[in-house]
């Protein structure tokens, strides 16, 4: 009874937020301090999209589709909303989140409970999109084409409608054929399609003869999939192992349209498009999206996703500085961030890229956002609909809950470094690691990221070692320099081929020293005088270039050096365009520490992405054994000398796609695709290999091509998928790409549908 009602009120409130967003409302659409402008914003009938205009007659409208949103954060969680908090309350305010690089949309509504609908609505309906696109998306594909081909809106589409449908749908087809299957769909012989009649046509259409020939190979009786059936495919197709029959018998009652066949526990070819087309086909092992690896291991024995110049939005010559940085950072699975802080106006210190024209931000409010994102639990909706939403019920999901490591570039006076670890300390609380832990000797090695669970670990300088008490060392210390980073003397160093080029000695606050504690930065000087002499708490930094001279002159020391130590890379400043270096061959020695430029998008931080990818995307990997070992010696450079059988082979089938997007936006301009595969790995695993282009298909081509690659080290190998706009007169133009794991993919028998596009 009391669930009951509780559901009943669910409905009641989902319903008055339909109502209320149907209605529409006026609210201040913001971009910064002195930009605030009012907008009108309704929910139009497909509950899919909102439309927005100025209140002036005549200003141009514009749209929002609800699928494109990928979170609506509460309050003022934006900078920009953060700097108008004297004037509007937090529960009128609240943040639209865009999934790829678009900009987010800073609202205020006119009240809490105008806001509070606006929330819960788009919440509900985001789902909704994602249920509808998952479970029914031949109705709502359907629908979407067909209000796009009716262009005199009658209802009905007459043949030149459906040439131009055709053309917008990135297909071009011979007129011939294209008359065919419309006479087929023509069943009332009226000379135009309606209701029914299109969506036959819809699916002679996409009928995929290809999944069709598959579906058929894996068939006992030629109709169906029989749970035996799909069970053999889930083994020999998909490379499932484990609780076949019963995964089997689940993809059944989740895909399967049809009631009679769900009733005999077979699947259709209409299920088992459905369930290729799903996150379940992926290529993607889905048992490895999970938290699956030991995290009671050293920090030293994991890679760890880390981002460099957090704060940048743009380019690091005059790119904005933003706090957004750190909470999409934080959110994308960073485990470890970094700050730039100089002496700013007040008293306050700042953060922002020295030397150059980027804007600034105050530490404090980083450091705020840390405290909030660094291990927040956001609030999801969940729901169950058939038409519309009848019943929303809130879940918690969790971000990594796994230690984050704030790596600070510190070029601040000793009063203002007091107030950098005052503000570390006051607003961070308990998140802030200021001891060692309790029960490790002080010579027992680093700590486990579950032992670290909900810290936060500054990276910094620090006076005396990890048992040593700054009080008893004395006031503050000169320490040669007070950060281990300084990006325009790493410049002249690369520039004079000298890293012993003498840096100014400063002196370091005693109360920012004891905010350091595991990741104690030094000067790198030696392999060998590492072996000597470091402590396993501290960390050195190497710009790319000296990386790379480290890795061809003693790769297999290197690899040493980090199976008992953090290690950090980072980009060369000379890249001003905050363009990034190839992160593989840094894991490849080891490095657990490889910072890249998030803000910038490429292979780089697609083959992050896809290391990352796995293990809860909890922002740490472990490294294969033969990493972690003192007593293996790997040299990424001669894999061959690792103790084993040869090398193994890696059998792709590339067989189909469907409804690639345009990226020539040129009238009657159709997708010629290709697929290129990637492997990434130790210098003898690089490997790119790619099928044919099908001319003028980018609706459903069909490549059906098999590429064999050799991998020797596919514990360090990733492998990446690239669509591309064949071109024979210049450069291919990216259509969209998927990177993963090797050993965690099983063969995929579509690739596409595991393929990322871009919005």
């Amino acid at each position: 009874m009391y669930l009951n009602r509780k559901l009943t009120l669910l409905v009641l409130r989902v319903d008055a937020d339909l109502r209320w967003m149907r209605a529409g409302s006026v609210m201040r659409k913001v971009k910064s301090r002195t930009w605030k402008k009012q907008r009108y914003f309704r929910l139009q009938d497909d509950c899919a999209t909102i439309w927005y205009k100025s209140e002036k007659a005549g200003n141009k409208t514009s749209f929002i589709s609800i699928s494109d949103v990928e979170t609506v954060r509460e309050g003022h969680q934006s900078e920009v909303l953060l700097s108008i908090a004297d004037e509007f309350p937090p529960d009128r305010c609240f943040t639209l989140v865009f999934r790829g690089r678009r900009g987010n949309l800073d609202l205020v509504a006119e009240s809490a409970e105008e806001a509070q609908s606006w929330v819960r609505g788009i919440g509900v309906y985001r789902l909704h999109a994602l249920v509808l696109c998952l479970n029914r998306p031949a109705p709502r594909w359907i629908c979407d084409w067909f209000k796009k081909a009716d262009k005199n809106g009658d209802g009905r589409m007459n043949f030149k409608e459906v040439q131009d449908l055709l053309k917008m749908m990135n297909m071009d087809m011979n007129e011939h054929h294209a008359m065919r299957l419309f006479t087929l769909a023509d069943k009332s012989e009226s000379g135009t399609l309606e209701d029914d009649e299109f969506v036959l046509f819809y699916k002679l259409l996409t009928e995929r003869p290809e999944v069709r020939r598959l579906f058929q190979q894996h068939s006992s009786d030629g109709h169906t999939l029989s749970l035996w059936d799909l069970e053999v495919f889930l083994r020999e197709g998909q490379l499932e192992q484990e609780n076949l029959r019963e995964h089997a018998a689940e993809l059944v009652l989740c895909y399967e349209p049809s009631d009679t066949a769900k009733t005999r526990q077979a699947m259709t070819i209409d299920g088992f498009l459905m369930y290729l087309g799903s996150p379940e086909g992926s290529v993607f092992n889905p048992s490895r999206k999970q938290l699956y690896q030991d995290m009671r291991q050293p920090l030293c024995h994991y890679f760890i996703c880390s981002s460099h110049n957090t704060y940048l939005m743009e380019n690091q010559l005059r790119g904005h500085s933003s706090v957004e940085g750190y909470i999409r950072a934080l959110s994308r699975g960073c485990r470890c961030v970094e700050v730039d802080c100089w002496d700013g106006p007040n008293g306050e210190p700042i953060v922002y890229h020295g030397y150059t024209l980027t804007s600034k931000i105050l530490f404090k409010d980083v450091v705020s956002v840390m405290g909030q994102y660094a291990f927040k639990v956001r609030q999801r909706g969940c729901c169950i609909c058939e038409v519309c939403v009848c019943v929303c019920v809130h879940v918690c999901v969790c971000a990594s809950q796994y230690p984050v490591i704030l790596s600070m570039e510190n070029h601040c006076s000793v009063e203002q470094q007091r107030v950098l670890a005052h503000h570390l300390t006051c607003i961070l609380g308990d998140k802030l690691l200021q001891n060692a832990l309790e029960g490790r000797s002080v010579s027992g090695g680093l700590p486990s990221p579950e032992d670290l669970k909900g810290k936060i670990l500054l990276k910094g300088k620090k006076i005396g070692g990890l048992g040593a008490s700054v009080s008893a060392v004395g006031e503050d210390s000169p320490v040669g320099d007070v950060s281990e980073e300084d990006e325009r003397l790493e410049m002249e160093e690369e520039n004079h081929h000298d890293d012993t080029l003498r840096r100014k000695a400063k002196r370091l606050s005693k109360e920012l020293s004891d905010c350091v504690v595991y990741c104690k930065s030094v000067r790198f000087s030696s392999f060998k005088h590492a072996r000597i002499h470091s402590k396993f708490y501290e960390i050195s930094s190497f710009t790319e270039f000296k990386a790379k001279k480290h890795m061809k002159e003693a790769g297999a020391d290197f690899v040493h050096h980090n199976s008992r130590q953090l290690t950090r890379i980072y980009p060369s400043g000379f890249r001003t365009d905050s363009s990034n270096f190839n992160p593989q061959e840094m894991w490849s020695v080891g490095c657990q520490i490889v910072a890249l430029n998030f803000q910038t998008a490429g292979v780089e931080m697609d083959l992050n992405d896809g290391l990352f990818g796995q293990n809860g995307r909890c922002g740490y990997v472990l490294k294969p054994l033969f990493m972690r070992s003192a007593e293996k010696q790997f040299d990424p450079e001669h894999p061959q000398m690792l103790d084993r059988s040869g090398p193994l082979t890696l059998t792709i089938q590339v067989i189909s796609g469907q409804q690639l997007p345009k990226v020539n936006q040129k009238e009657g301009s159709i997708v010629d695709p290709l697929v290129r595969v990637e492997l990434h790995g130790v210098p003898l695993d690089q490997a790119k290999l790619e099928t044919h282009h099908i001319e003028n298909n980018g609706f459903n081509p069909i490549w059906d091509e098999t590429l064999k690659f050799t991998v020797h080290v596919p514990e360090l190998a990733l492998v990446r998928f690239v669509v591309e706009d064949y071109d024979k007169t210049s450069k291919n133009d990216f259509v969209g790409q998927f990177t993963l794991k090797k050993i965690h993919c099983a063969l995929p028998y579509i690739i596409p549908s595991s393929v990322v596009f871009p919005v």
